[in-house]
Protein backbone atom coordinates (compact mmCIF):
# COMPACT_ATOMS: atom_id res chain seq x y z
CA UNK A 1 0.00 0.00 0.00
CA UNK A 2 1.19 3.10 -0.51
CA UNK A 3 0.43 6.27 1.61
CA UNK A 4 0.36 9.77 0.28
CA UNK A 5 0.37 12.82 2.31
CA UNK A 6 -1.51 15.32 0.41
CA UNK A 7 -1.07 19.13 0.74
CA UNK A 8 -0.79 22.34 -1.49
CA UNK A 9 2.50 22.57 -2.28
CA UNK A 10 1.86 18.56 -3.52
CA UNK A 11 -1.04 17.81 -4.59
CA UNK A 12 -0.25 19.25 -8.48
CA UNK A 13 1.86 16.04 -8.28
CA UNK A 14 -0.24 13.35 -7.22
CA UNK A 15 -2.79 14.35 -9.31
CA UNK A 16 -1.39 13.70 -12.34
CA UNK A 17 -0.13 10.19 -10.99
CA UNK A 18 -3.60 9.51 -10.13
CA UNK A 19 -5.59 6.51 -11.83
CA UNK A 20 -9.35 5.38 -11.49
CA UNK A 21 -10.05 4.60 -8.10
CA UNK A 22 -12.93 3.40 -5.63
CA UNK A 23 -12.54 5.82 -2.75
CA UNK A 24 -13.46 5.53 0.90
CA UNK A 25 -14.23 8.38 2.86
CA UNK A 26 -13.46 8.89 6.81
CA UNK A 27 -11.35 10.32 9.39
CA UNK A 28 -11.19 6.06 10.05
CA UNK A 29 -9.95 7.44 13.56
CA UNK A 30 -9.69 4.14 15.54
CA UNK A 31 -10.75 2.33 12.19
CA UNK A 32 -13.79 0.56 14.31
CA UNK A 33 -16.57 -2.32 12.98
CA UNK A 34 -18.57 0.76 11.42
CA UNK A 35 -14.76 2.01 9.50
CA UNK A 36 -14.36 -1.55 8.52
CA UNK A 37 -18.01 -1.69 7.02
CA UNK A 38 -17.16 1.00 4.83
CA UNK A 39 -14.07 0.47 3.65
CA UNK A 40 -14.84 -3.18 3.26
CA UNK A 41 -17.99 -2.09 1.05
CA UNK A 42 -15.36 -0.07 -0.91
CA UNK A 43 -13.35 -3.06 -1.48
CA UNK A 44 -16.08 -4.96 -2.83
CA UNK A 45 -16.48 -2.57 -5.68
CA UNK A 46 -13.36 -1.94 -6.44
CA UNK A 47 -13.07 -5.69 -6.82
CA UNK A 48 -16.37 -5.78 -8.96
CA UNK A 49 -14.99 -2.71 -11.36
CA UNK A 50 -11.26 -4.26 -11.16
CA UNK A 51 -10.53 -1.03 -9.93
CA UNK A 52 -7.26 -0.14 -7.06
CA UNK A 53 -9.23 0.79 -3.74
CA UNK A 54 -8.16 4.14 -1.97
CA UNK A 55 -9.16 5.59 1.42
CA UNK A 56 -8.95 9.50 2.61
CA UNK A 57 -8.49 10.64 5.55
CA UNK A 58 -7.68 13.73 7.10
CA UNK A 59 -5.47 15.36 9.71
CA UNK A 60 -5.33 16.86 12.19
CA UNK A 61 -8.58 16.76 13.34
CA UNK A 62 -11.13 19.68 11.68
CA UNK A 63 -11.96 20.24 15.65
CA UNK A 64 -8.68 21.45 16.52
CA UNK A 65 -8.27 23.73 13.76
CA UNK A 66 -11.50 25.21 14.18
CA UNK A 67 -10.96 25.75 17.79
CA UNK A 68 -7.20 27.28 16.28
CA UNK A 69 -5.62 25.04 19.11
CA UNK A 70 -7.46 25.32 21.92
CA UNK A 71 -9.48 22.14 22.02
CA UNK A 72 -7.29 19.06 23.23
CA UNK A 73 -8.82 16.13 21.06
CA UNK A 74 -7.76 12.41 21.95
CA UNK A 75 -6.56 10.60 18.50
CA UNK A 76 -7.22 6.91 18.95
CA UNK A 77 -4.23 6.13 17.00
CA UNK A 78 -1.90 7.30 14.83
CA UNK A 79 -1.50 8.14 11.05
CA UNK A 80 0.92 4.89 10.77
CA UNK A 81 -1.16 2.67 12.67
CA UNK A 82 -4.02 3.83 10.99
CA UNK A 83 -2.08 3.17 7.62
CA UNK A 84 -1.03 -0.58 9.00
CA UNK A 85 -4.86 -1.67 9.53
CA UNK A 86 -6.20 -0.30 5.87
CA UNK A 87 -3.39 -1.99 4.09
CA UNK A 88 -4.38 -5.43 6.73
CA UNK A 89 -7.77 -4.71 4.80
CA UNK A 90 -6.46 -4.43 1.28
CA UNK A 91 -6.54 -1.00 0.79
CA UNK A 92 -4.17 0.13 -2.48
CA UNK A 93 -3.63 4.19 -1.73
CA UNK A 94 -3.93 5.27 1.48
CA UNK A 95 -4.56 9.51 0.97
CA UNK A 96 -3.81 11.54 4.56
CA UNK A 97 -5.03 14.85 3.50
CA UNK A 98 -3.19 18.24 5.23
CA UNK A 99 -6.67 19.59 7.20
CA UNK A 100 -6.14 23.66 7.69
CA UNK A 101 -8.04 26.49 7.26
CA UNK A 102 -8.54 26.80 3.83
CA UNK A 103 -9.20 23.12 3.09
CA UNK A 104 -12.23 23.51 6.00
CA UNK A 105 -13.42 26.61 3.99
CA UNK A 106 -14.22 24.71 0.73
CA UNK A 107 -17.34 24.64 -0.84
CA UNK A 108 -18.75 21.39 -1.30
CA UNK A 109 -18.50 21.13 -4.76
CA UNK A 110 -14.96 22.54 -4.84
CA UNK A 111 -14.25 19.70 -2.23
CA UNK A 112 -15.39 17.01 -4.76
CA UNK A 113 -13.73 18.63 -7.76
CA UNK A 114 -10.47 19.20 -6.23
CA UNK A 115 -9.80 16.15 -3.83
CA UNK A 116 -12.33 13.42 -5.92
CA UNK A 117 -12.78 14.62 -9.45
CA UNK A 118 -8.92 15.16 -9.54
CA UNK A 119 -7.88 12.05 -8.13
CA UNK A 120 -9.82 9.91 -10.64
CA UNK A 121 -12.48 8.91 -8.25
CA UNK A 122 -15.56 7.06 -10.04
CA UNK A 123 -17.11 5.62 -6.95
CA UNK A 124 -17.19 7.07 -3.61
CA UNK A 125 -18.38 5.08 -0.64
CA UNK A 126 -18.79 6.64 3.05
CA UNK A 127 -20.77 6.38 6.12
CA UNK A 128 -24.29 8.08 6.07
CA UNK A 129 -22.85 10.08 8.51
CA UNK A 130 -19.68 11.61 6.60
CA UNK A 131 -19.71 15.24 6.00
CA UNK A 132 -17.27 17.31 4.16
CA UNK A 133 -17.39 21.29 2.67
CA UNK A 134 -17.69 24.50 4.66
CA UNK A 135 -19.47 23.90 7.66
CA UNK A 136 -19.73 20.19 7.01
CA UNK A 137 -22.73 21.07 4.66
CA UNK A 138 -21.96 18.27 2.11
CA UNK A 139 -22.76 14.81 2.52
CA UNK A 140 -22.33 11.33 0.62
CA UNK A 141 -25.77 11.83 -0.72
CA UNK A 142 -24.75 14.59 -2.99
CA UNK A 143 -21.42 13.82 -3.69
CA UNK A 144 -23.27 12.26 -7.48
CA UNK A 145 -24.90 15.97 -7.59
CA UNK A 146 -21.46 17.77 -7.17
CA UNK A 147 -19.38 15.65 -9.64
CA UNK A 148 -22.24 16.38 -11.83
CA UNK A 149 -23.06 12.69 -12.14
CA UNK A 150 -19.31 11.75 -12.91
CA UNK A 151 -18.81 9.72 -9.53
CA UNK A 152 -21.19 7.00 -8.18
CA UNK A 153 -21.77 6.58 -4.81
CA UNK A 154 -22.70 4.25 -1.76
CA UNK A 155 -23.92 5.26 1.05
CA UNK A 156 -23.13 2.90 4.47
CA UNK A 157 -25.79 2.66 6.99
CA UNK A 158 -25.41 2.56 10.65
CA UNK A 159 -23.35 -0.11 12.44
CA UNK A 160 -24.34 -0.81 15.75
CA UNK A 161 -23.78 -2.64 18.74
CA UNK A 162 -26.43 -3.73 20.56
CA UNK A 163 -28.54 -0.99 19.57
CA UNK A 164 -26.05 1.86 19.79
CA UNK A 165 -24.03 3.17 17.12
CA UNK A 166 -20.64 2.47 16.89
CA UNK A 167 -18.54 5.57 16.79
CA UNK A 168 -15.35 7.10 17.47
CA UNK A 169 -16.78 9.30 20.03
CA UNK A 170 -18.42 6.01 22.01
CA UNK A 171 -14.89 4.61 21.88
CA UNK A 172 -13.22 7.35 23.75
CA UNK A 173 -15.94 7.04 26.20
CA UNK A 174 -15.25 3.35 26.59
CA UNK A 175 -11.50 4.18 27.39
CA UNK A 176 -11.97 7.09 29.56
CA UNK A 177 -14.05 4.77 31.38
CA UNK A 178 -11.80 1.52 31.47
CA UNK A 179 -13.90 -0.68 29.55
CA UNK A 180 -11.68 -2.40 27.96
CA UNK A 181 -13.50 -5.58 27.15
CA UNK A 182 -16.45 -3.52 25.96
CA UNK A 183 -14.27 -1.68 23.78
CA UNK A 184 -12.72 -4.93 21.59
CA UNK A 185 -16.52 -5.88 20.86
CA UNK A 186 -16.84 -2.52 18.87
CA UNK A 187 -13.19 -2.40 18.12
CA UNK A 188 -13.17 -5.97 16.55
CA UNK A 189 -10.34 -6.59 18.03
CA UNK A 190 -8.50 -5.84 21.16
CA UNK A 191 -7.18 -2.01 21.98
CA UNK A 192 -3.07 -1.21 21.01
CA UNK A 193 -0.99 1.73 22.12
CA UNK A 194 2.83 2.12 21.59
CA UNK A 195 4.81 2.77 24.82
CA UNK A 196 8.19 4.02 25.42
CA UNK A 197 9.99 2.78 28.61
CA UNK A 198 11.64 5.19 30.98
CA UNK A 199 13.90 3.11 33.34
CA UNK A 200 9.97 3.07 35.73
CA UNK A 201 7.46 2.90 33.50
CA UNK A 202 6.07 2.98 30.09
CA UNK A 203 5.07 6.60 28.65
CA UNK A 204 2.50 6.72 26.38
CA UNK A 205 3.72 7.49 22.33
CA UNK A 206 1.76 10.22 20.73
CA UNK A 207 -1.78 10.23 19.64
CA UNK A 208 -3.17 7.52 21.46
CA UNK A 209 -5.65 7.30 24.65
CA UNK A 210 -4.77 6.19 27.88
CA UNK A 211 -7.19 4.27 29.71
CA UNK A 212 -8.62 5.39 33.03
CA UNK A 213 -6.61 4.70 36.31
CA UNK A 214 -6.55 1.10 37.74
CA UNK A 215 -5.30 -1.95 37.21
CA UNK A 216 -5.32 -4.11 33.80
CA UNK A 217 -4.63 -7.53 32.05
CA UNK A 218 -2.52 -6.89 29.34
CA UNK A 219 0.13 -8.08 26.71
CA UNK A 220 3.25 -6.47 26.21
CA UNK A 221 4.84 -7.38 22.89
CA UNK A 222 8.12 -5.87 21.65
CA UNK A 223 10.05 -7.50 18.71
CA UNK A 224 7.61 -9.98 18.08
CA UNK A 225 7.57 -11.66 21.38
CA UNK A 226 4.49 -11.31 23.65
CA UNK A 227 4.56 -11.40 27.46
CA UNK A 228 1.05 -11.41 29.47
CA UNK A 229 1.16 -9.19 32.66
CA UNK A 230 -0.54 -6.93 34.72
CA UNK A 231 -0.14 -2.94 34.64
CA UNK A 232 -1.74 -0.32 36.63
CA UNK A 233 -2.04 3.13 36.14
CA UNK A 234 -2.16 5.56 38.71
CA UNK A 235 -4.33 8.33 39.19
CA UNK A 236 -3.74 11.65 37.93
CA UNK A 237 -0.14 10.28 35.75
CA UNK A 238 -0.26 9.88 32.90
CA UNK A 239 2.79 6.66 33.42
CA UNK A 240 1.71 2.83 32.52
CA UNK A 241 3.58 0.72 35.63
CA UNK A 242 4.56 -2.80 35.68
CA UNK A 243 3.18 -5.01 38.60
CA UNK A 244 5.53 -7.89 37.93
CA UNK A 245 9.55 -7.86 37.98
CA UNK A 246 10.08 -7.62 34.06
CA UNK A 247 12.28 -4.86 34.10
CA UNK A 248 15.39 -6.15 32.90
CA UNK A 249 13.76 -7.02 29.60
CA UNK A 250 13.55 -3.66 28.33
CA UNK A 251 16.20 -0.71 27.80
CA UNK A 252 15.10 2.92 27.38
CA UNK A 253 15.42 2.89 23.57
CA UNK A 254 12.46 0.41 22.89
CA UNK A 255 9.38 0.95 21.62
CA UNK A 256 6.69 -1.60 23.13
CA UNK A 257 2.88 -2.01 22.00
CA UNK A 258 0.61 -2.80 25.03
CA UNK A 259 -2.64 -4.67 24.20
CA UNK A 260 -5.16 -4.21 26.57
CA UNK A 261 -7.72 -6.93 27.33
CA UNK A 262 -9.66 -5.76 30.41
CA UNK A 263 -9.52 -3.83 33.85
CA UNK A 264 -9.09 -5.84 36.99
CA UNK A 265 -11.25 -5.06 40.09
CA UNK A 266 -8.80 -4.14 42.83
CA UNK A 267 -9.40 -3.08 46.49
CA UNK A 268 -7.14 -0.54 47.67
CA UNK A 269 -6.42 2.91 45.97
CA UNK A 270 -3.43 2.68 43.58
CA UNK A 271 -0.15 4.60 44.55
CA UNK A 272 2.40 5.89 41.98
CA UNK A 273 5.18 3.30 42.66
CA UNK A 274 6.01 0.30 40.95
CA UNK A 275 5.64 -1.69 43.69
CA UNK A 276 1.52 -1.91 44.42
CA UNK A 277 -0.32 -3.45 46.91
CA UNK A 278 -3.82 -4.04 45.47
Amino acid sequence: MKTIHLNSSNFTYWKHRSTPNVMALGFFDGIHNGHKKVVKTAGDVAKKGNLPLAVMSFFPHPKTILSKGNTTFDYLMPTSKKASILESLGVDTFYVVECDKDFLSLLPEQFVSDYLLNLKVVHAVAGFDFSYGHRATGNIDRVKKDSHDQIDVTKVKKIDFHGKKISSTWIRELISNGEMEQLSNVLGRYYETEVYWDGQCFKLAPYYMLPAKGMYKVAIKINERVQETEVVIPKNQNRIYLTEKLIHRFIRSDKVEIIWSHQIPVVQEIHSSSAFTV
